[in-house]
């Protein structure tokens, strides 16, 4: 059975792109399994590898902004507004694609997702390279997304030869979506750039919480654990519970059963930790449910609440 080496070698890792093979990437965000974006037949190696419905569209990488328009026919000014503030990091912008830019990758849709992460590692490769890259999170569809090598080789170790070791990921959460509807911007999915840091730039946008697939990330299910993930707290602890909690555990609870994301409070330190805490809880031995609480929902907590409503079952309200 393959195994994947896990290594900080961006000649190795470059050598295998080139090859049509993939590649686990760091970005600031998490772990993207990376391949060449504009050939079908690796964006197919991709689907196979992280189980993927092939109607889900993939965000491609870029090393800088003037790449842009080898991917996309169109940069509206919105688009060149947000970009120039928040490039490199984690927004990616939904334009009007190239045909460059195979169907299978953007999933039938005339538009393509772009960003260019904020990680020096994954600049590198990617100025070293002829091509962008497709990277969605380097996991198995559906499930917790990496933050680690280590997260990226448990899961999918088995299925690509490397992981190129950027560290622990800046900001644990995936980046923000901002598409265009009828002429005006429009944020798809909750991410890693605020939407007050938007506002900043931004006077007039709207924000899609359901609907059509129109962006990566946008199924109503997702990020999910494999033990189930309720959002509130139970009536009753059992000893097959446990608890992800924001600053606090919950004092009828077993401590070793529970997961704080920032005694502290802080949001950024929450998100950093938001998969990392799914992952050790889903890892726990005899643990049958997660009652996950919601943070407070301002800055990123907004992006850290999508994700924990997209992770659960259900959600329960205490009398």
């Amino acid at each position: 059975m393959m195994e994947a080496e896990i290594g900080r070698d961006l000649e190795r890792a470059r050598a295998l792109l080139l090859a049509g093979e993939l590649v686990a990437i760091p970005t600031e965000t998490v772990y993207g399994l990376a391949g060449n974006a504009l050939d079908t037949e690796v964006v197919a190696k991709i689907f196979d590898a992280k189980e993927r419905p092939h109607f889900d569209p993939l965000i491609v990488h870029i090393d800088s902004v003037r790449n842009l328009p080898k991917c996309a026919s169109q940069l509206p000014s919105w688009a060149e507004t947000l970009s120039a503030r928040f490039w490199p990091g984690p927004l990616t912008l939904v334009l009007p694609k190239r045909e460059s830019v195979p169907d299978l990758t953007t999933a039938g849709l005339p538009t393509v997702g772009l960003r260019v992460p904020r990680h020096p590692l994954t600049i590198e490769l990617l100025k070293g390279l002829p091509f962008p890259l497709a990277a969605p999170s380097a996991n198995p569809f559906g499930y917790v997304s990496p933050t680690t090598p280590e997260h990226v080789f448990a899961q999918l170790g088995h299925r690509i030869k490397y992981i190129l070791d950027g560290g622990a990921c800046e900001i644990g959460i995936e980046s923000t979506i901002v598409g265009e509807r009828e002429g005006k911007p429009v944020i798809l999915r909750l991410g890693g750039t605020s939407i007050e840091a938007i506002q900043e730039v931004l006077r007039d946008f709207e924000i899609v919480r359901k609907g059509d697939i129109l962006a990566p990330g946008m199924y109503q299910s997702h990020y999910a654990p494999r033990v189930a993930l309720i959002l509130g707290e139970p009536e009753e602890p059992q000893s097959n519970y446990s608890a992800l909690r924001f600053k606090e555990p919950l004092p009828e609870l077993d401590l070793n059963h529970q997961v704080i994301l920032s005694p502290s409070g802080d949001l950024h330190e929450a998100a950093a930790n938001l998969f990392k805490a799914m992952r050790q809880l889903d890892e726990m031995e005899g643990i049958d449910l997660i009652f996950a609480e919601l943070v407070p929902d301002d800055g990123l907590g907004r992006a850290i609440n999508d994700r924990l409503k997209r992770a659960s079952v259900l959600s329960v309200e205490k009398a």
